[in-house]
């Protein structure tokens, strides 16, 4: 079992990461050529500044719903209020600031209340889905060294939470035994822009999830991402619809928090069928939602069958987590052409988005649509590996491998310094504010301005380096002869592999 107490004794330190091997001429060349193509994007945002503290605000500006679920809907200062009598259940289960709390159950306003609890105390937030086994909720639980796991389900728990949670030796808190409580009193615990403020499981080759642990400040920064490249206001309502482990959700109950803005819980059940989905965009008022495409393609698929007009009011939708097909895109801008696309690009490592793209006609024409260029206050480099085993910068039309420095760089994997040291670099570049680099493993090609719709250099996704293989002396992309194939209209879904005969 992991040991209990502050996640950052647990991370590997910046002096431990190795440097990538850059050679000093190759690594002046990538700066000039990050900035000569716009790959380093720099805005001043308040980072500083923790999400309760604008809820609370707004609060006191304008008292109007924040998070409405299926069972209620809470203003800004309700939220705030049961942020702040949640805390007071946390400090007095022996919460300290930097140790991690787990929070279970169904997406639910008392999640986004259990968030802002957690940013309070100055803990970090790990999640835990209602649908996971007993072993998976024990398994992040255990190396997470979470001390508790609040149930935000208001009705009887999901019994894989609870026997997840007792076999990983974690004490579990209702969020309803909150009610009543008196507010915890005290300003958020915010000594540090990179105090870790969660962490979030994904898949490990071992058969483990790791933990991917980030920062206040690339939380932050990507929430006003969002809101600048969606040019979100109070008048905004975002659906979320992820599940918790997903690093989208952390956006998705968030980022409208900091305008004045609504989030509006989608449970599974309408989530699942396109119909209903579509009648509570309508019927909430809903403005921006983000799907997989898979779900964009079934939301298509069925709209023949929804009321005519419906998400009439939609003003983004938000395509990530797999790869956009140019022909859904297609069937999206002319059955949606009130609604921008946005393509995005981004791992869990790196605070989730480091890349949007507005998907316009031009784009169309294109093998496969660019990712598009960085978010605020990122940096992008294409690096392509030489055979001594150092890196060289890669120029607009060539392929290599994308790292990602900046303010949204993460602390690494939490417990994990091998997994870390595979993944995680010192910056080689003296740009970063982290003093990281991650090294994402994806295959990209830079645009020239021009290419397709874009009047600027632009990224494209070509699919995992690991997928890229040598056929009689040929390099080839497997996801390229993929995106060939699902260009034809008949064609939903391809997937390409190699099999090797022997010879004879």
């Amino acid at each position: 079992m992991s040991a209990r107490g502050p996640a950052v004794d647990r991370l590997l330190p910046l002096d431990g990461l190795p440097v990538l091997a850059v050679p000093a001429a190759e690594a002046e060349r990538a700066r000039e050529l990050a900035a000569r193509h716009a790959m380093v994007s720099e805005r001043e945002v308040d980072l500083a500044d923790p999400v309760i503290t604008r809820v609370e605000r707004f609060a006191a500006e304008r008292d109007r719903p924040a998070v409405t679920d299926a069972a209620r809907s809470l203003t800004y200062g309700g939220l705030a209020r049961e942020a702040r009598r949640l805390a007071a259940l946390l400090e007095d289960a022996g919460v300290e600031p930097g140790t991690v709390v787990g929070v279970g159950g169904p997406r639910s306003a008392a999640v986004v209340a259990a968030f802002l609890a957690i940013e309070l105390i100055g803990a970090l937030y790990v999640p835990a889905d209602e649908t996971w086994p007993a072993g998976r909720v024990r398994d992040v639980l255990d190396q997470a060294g979470a001390s508790v796991l609040v149930v935000a389900d208001e009705a009887e728990s999901a019994p894989a939470l609870l026997e997840g949670a007792a076999e990983a030796g974690c004490r579990v808190l209702r969020a309803a035994d909150a009610a009543g409580r008196e507010p915890w009193a005290g300003a958020p615990r915010l000594d540090a822009l990179d105090r870790p403020r969660y962490v979030l499981f994904t898949s490990g080759s071992t058969g483990l999830p790791k933990g991917a642990v980030v920062e206040h400040q690339g939380m932050v920064n990507h929430l006003w991402a969002k809101i600048v490249d969606l040019g979100l206001t109070g008048d905004d309502v975002v659906a979320f619809t992820a599940p918790l482990g997903f690093d989208i959700s952390i956006w998705q109950m968030l980022c409208p928090l900091l305008v004045g803005g609504r989030v509006d819980v989608i449970g599974d059940e309408v989530g699942h069928d396109p119909v209903a989905f579509a009648r509570a965009v309508d019927g909430q008022g809903i403005t921006v939602v983000e799907l997989v495409p898979t779900m964009v393609r079934h939301l298509l698929d069925d709209l023949p069958d929804a009321p005519e007009g419906s998400l009439g009011g939609l003003r983004w939708m938000i395509a990530t987590g797999e790869e956009l097909p140019a022909e859904l895109a297609r069937r999206w801008l002319e059955a949606m052409p009130h609604a921008g696309l946005l393509n995005a690009y981004g791992p869990t490592e790196c605070s989730d988005d480091v890349t949007h793209h507005t998907v316009t006609a031009g784009d169309l024409d294109l093998l496969r649509l660019p990712i598009g260029v960085p978010i605020v206050n990122a940096r992008l480099y294409v690096l392509r590996a030489q055979d001594d085993g150092t890196w060289a910068a890669c120029d607009a039309g060539e392929t290599g491998e994308l790292f990602v420095g900046g303010v949204a760089v993460g602390r690494g994997y939490l417990g994990n310094d091998e997994r870390t040291r595979e993944a995680f670099y010192r910056d080689p570049f003296g740009e970063s504010p982290t003093g990281r680099l991650y090294r994402t493993g994806d295959a990209v090609r830079l645009l020239p301005a021009g290419a397709g719709g874009a009047d600027r250099p632009t990224l494209q996704y070509l699919g995992r380096v690991d997928r890229q293989v040598k056929i009689s002396g040929v390099r080839m992309e497997l996801g390229e002869i993929e995106a060939v194939l699902q260009r034809h209209p008949a064609v939903g879904a391809a997937a390409v592999v190699v099999h090797e005969y022997p010879a004879g």
